[in-house]
């Protein structure tokens, strides 16, 4: 059973992946959980797990890139769960291809979700924060902010959400509001059996190639994440900001 204290927590892109694992894994913590997608049908399965598990779940769909949009979701979690002083910006898209064969829009779609949509969300979330003198803000990098080949849109997006969460737990410190980022490595997600159909390989096979270069020999499971973001939203977590945890089963080159 739970011993944190019962909040509203938002996390985006929590129809699927990690941010399923991490809506569900908040909501055991005893939070309820908002969980936001592009497609709210897509909710259904996040919020039925939740919910059957004895938890609080509400499902809203939200283009996060979109600034209406994003402040009409999270006044609809004020009214029907109450004010959100847990944010996980984990919404993400993939737009990969090398710098010379990507277009404008790819780079648009992928600073739009990542970046924009950070920034929507945090700026809509922080008041409820600043009025509670609580918040936990997760943002969610990548170990691809270092650099990855065919990725110099995600690449750049990941990095900038490392500057964008410090820079937000210097702000909005003093009002007992931390910010951190988690940055995965290799996780088994649709996303990234996206990316070995792309290459033309299969999804175990990709997965058993990406295990041999990491040193605890296995490939991220989206529920390793939910435990890093779980101690960042924890109430013992409040001098612990403004830090990138790599969980990406070893150390990065």
């Amino acid at each position: 059973m739970s011993t944190t204290e019962a909040r509203v927590a938002v996390v985006t892109g929590a129809a699927r992946g990690i941010g399923a694992a991490t809506a569900v894994r908040l909501a055991a913590e005893g939070r309820a959980v908002a969980v936001l997608d592009l497609d709210e049908a897509a909710c259904k399965d996040t919020v039925e797990k939740i919910t059957a598990a004895g938890g609080t779940a509400l499902a809203i769909g939200c283009d996060v890139s979109d600034e209406a949009q994003v402040e009409a979701a999270v006044e609809r979690v004020v009214r029907e769960l109450g004010a959100p002083t847990i944010l996980v910006n984990n919404a993400g898209v993939l737009r990969d291809n090398l710098l010379f064969k990507m277009s404008v829009d790819d780079w648009d779609t992928v600073m739009g979700v990542h970046l924009r949509g950070a920034f929507l969300t945090s700026r809509a979330c922080q008041k409820h924060m600043v009025d509670a003198h609580f918040g936990r803000i997760v943002n969610l990098s990548s170990s691809s902010a270092l650099g990855n080949r065919g990725q110099v849109n995600y690449s750049a997006a990941k990095a900038g959400m490392q500057g964008f969460t410090k820079t937000l737990a210097k702000e909005l410190g003093k009002f007992g509001v931390t910010a951190n980022a988690v940055a995965p490595g290799f996780i088994a997600t649709e996303m990234t059996k996206a990316t070995a159909d792309r290459v033309g390989m299969g999804f175990e096979d990709f997965k058993a190639a990406a295990a041999t270069q990491i040193p605890v020999a296995r490939v991220g499971e989206p529920e390793d994440i939910a435990n890093a973001v779980a101690f960042f939203t924890g109430e013992a977590a409040g001098f612990v900001s403004g830090q990138v945890l790599y969980v990406a089963g070893g150390p990065l080159d």
